[in-house]
């Protein structure tokens, strides 16, 4: 499967391979700040813990990923877009509801290209067989990705807390049906 080009992006499946590239995004705190508390990420945890999660959910066949986000002008790489099943690494995985997220450097904050590049990737994503719905997470303050997840279309869901190793904050859930034709 592959995202088409969009008016200044292109895009590409990461992998094992693109780890530095993991690491430059996750060094800036700003970039961590609404997903680890501004805490950067080492590079053994980009090759120990990242990479393999991200190896666990990737499939190419159906655009599960990350899709690797640049600049096509310069080729100058600006983030990327997450594709997978929600609830992937839980018991209450759901292969027909697909979670999307995004990540970008901040010197392209501002400029439409995270709303840019998953409209480009859901648009493909929306199109595949059993898939009814497509979802995105943020923490509740996390404005910027709330935009975006307005512009793709999507609706308030609800409000939960999230809970990971640096304890409890408020997030909220929205998703966009997906009509099966």
């Amino acid at each position: 499967m592959n995202i088409p080009q969009t008016a200044r992006l292109n895009f590409k499946l990461m992998g094992e391979r693109d780890a530095q590239l993991l690491f430059d995004l996750d060094s800036d705190p700003d970039v961590m700040r609404h997903l680890t508390r501004g805490k950067v990420s080492s590079m053994q945890m980009i090759k120990e813990v990242f990479i393999p999660r991200l190896q666990a959910y990737t499939n190419p066949d159906k655009g599960w990923g990350l899709w690797q986000v640049n600049i096509t002008d310069t080729n100058t790489f600006i983030g990327w877009v997450l594709v997978r099943p929600m609830g992937f690494f839980t018991d209450e995985s759901n292969f027909s509801d697909i979670e999307i997220g995004w990540r970008f450097k901040q010197l392209s904050w501002g400029k439409g290209y995270a709303s840019e590049a998953a409209k480009a990737v859901a648009e493909v994503i929306e199109k595949q067989a059993g898939v009814t719905a497509l979802s995105a997470t943020a923490l509740k303050d996390n404005i910027g990705s709330i935009k975006v997840m307005q512009k793709l279309g999507m609706q308030f869901i609800k409000q939960y807390i999230h809970t990971d190793e640096n304890g409890d904050l408020p997030a909220v859930l929205y998703r966009k049906s997906i009509e099966i034709e």
